[in-house]
């Protein structure tokens, strides 16, 4: 599944929607490409440039942070496998109890 359309798909896409907020929207994302293919022909190569490299430092940060937050998940389902480990042995090794509760005869 691509996480973005193409203007050609974006143009395919409004011949086969028919609502009215379908169209609204193809209307607007056409106006998207215009407005890029527009900025891209005038812009500067070492603008672009510039751009880009901002675009991949941020992309960047975002995926460190993400990493960081992927260890942290981690190391806590590590902790919390070893403490239920812990107390299944735990519960393993306990004496068996008397019952709670009303006994009667039978379970005696």
């Amino acid at each position: 599944m691509p996480y973005a359309f193409t203007e050609l798909g974006v143009a395919m896409l409004s011949s086969v929607l028919n609502s009215p907020l379908a169209i609204n929207t193809n209307i607007e994302i056409m106006r998207a490409f215009v407005s890029f293919r527009h900025v891209m022909a005038l812009a500067k190569k070492e603008d672009l440039a510039k751009v880009k490299k901002e675009i991949i430092a941020y992309i960047d940060d975002i995926l460190e942070d993400q990493n960081d937050i992927n260890e942290l998940t981690s190391a806590h389902l590590d902790v919390i496998d070893q403490t239920l480990a812990e107390l299944q042995t735990e519960h393993k090794t306990r004496k068996n109890r008397r019952p709670i509760g009303f006994i009667t005869s039978e379970d005696q």
